[in-house]
């Protein structure tokens, strides 16, 4: 099988941030829509997750997204929906440069997601780039050194071994699902996270994150995460912009009834 088409491996923008001590600003794309995703990517931000955990698009698979995100500049991450090595290795070798793994509450479980996102001598990851050749690369050793694996801290249990999580070679970094860890704590999901408990289990992956060297990452406003020791920022989805869209258009809709309404006849 020959891969003389690829001229030169893409490097992943966004792991280069983070290896460089900066701070990265992305987007979320929930509708499974690669017109959609093409149009996030093109914005400029330094990366777009593709979400198959709570996408309403049914992505069976990604690929038609990260065919239409290619090349823009953005690194493509899809979040799986869920820490199994098939859906790992597939969104992968679809052509993600790195996978977000959901709901990590333990040191093995964490190795499990950093073996599937890695080729041997790192990892378990089966060869095949028929896709995926065309952005990291096909060399093993190259694609590991670019990469990315994420896991997600979203419960109190993963909040309570976040040091040895993030100790775990092989991962990258810990996306903190703040919804999930609201509920796991006994709060609302919605208004939780401004709760004193939350902000502290939060304070406490953004601390363990830190220790070991890695990027933490939440999704929220860039410069009140950057302040709270966030490295990669979340700053909105496509469906978080629509539904900000719709609401500005009803009240300019509901200002101009009001108006109409209040006229005196002639």
């Amino acid at each position: 099988m020959s891969y003389a088409v690829v001229t030169e491996a893409h490097p992943n923008r966004l792991r280069g941030i983070l290896e460089s001590g900066g701070t990265a600003v992305g987007l979320a794309c929930h509708t499974g829509d690669p017109h959609v995703a093409e149009t996030l990517a093109m914005a400029g931000f330094d990366y777009l997750y593709l979400d198959q955990q709570h996408s309403v698009g049914g992505l069976a698979s990604p690929v038609e997204m990260l065919r239409a995100t290619a090349r823009t500049g953005t690194t493509a991450l899809v979040r799986v929906a869920a820490n199994d090595p098939v859906l790992i290795g597939r969104a992968l070798d679809a052509g993600a440069e790195g996978v977000i793994v959901p709901n990590v509450e333990s040191a093995d479980a964490a190795r499990r997601a950093a073996a599937a996102a890695h080729y041997p001598p790192l990892g378990v990851r089966s060869w095949g780039p028929t896709r995926s050749a065309y952005g990291l690369g096909p060399d093993p050793a190259t694609v590991n050194g670019q990469v990315l694996c994420l896991v997600m801290i979203e419960t109190a249990e993963g909040v309570a071994r976040a040091k040895e999580i993030t100790a775990v070679p092989g991962v990258h970094g810990v996306y903190v699902g703040p919804g999930d860890l609201a509920v796991s704590l006994g709060l609302d999901p919605v208004t939780g996270p401004r709760d004193e408990r939350h902000r502290a289990a939060v304070a406490e992956i953004v601390a363990a994150c830190a220790t070991a060297g890695i990027a933490a990452g939440i999704t929220g406003d860039p410069v009140t995460e950057a302040d709270r020791g966030f490295r990669m920022v979340t700053a909105g989805s496509d469906v978080g912009f629509l539904k900000a869209g719709l609401a500005a258009a009803r009240a300019r809709r509901d200002a101009l009834t009001t108006a109409t309404e209040g006229e005196v006849p002639a």
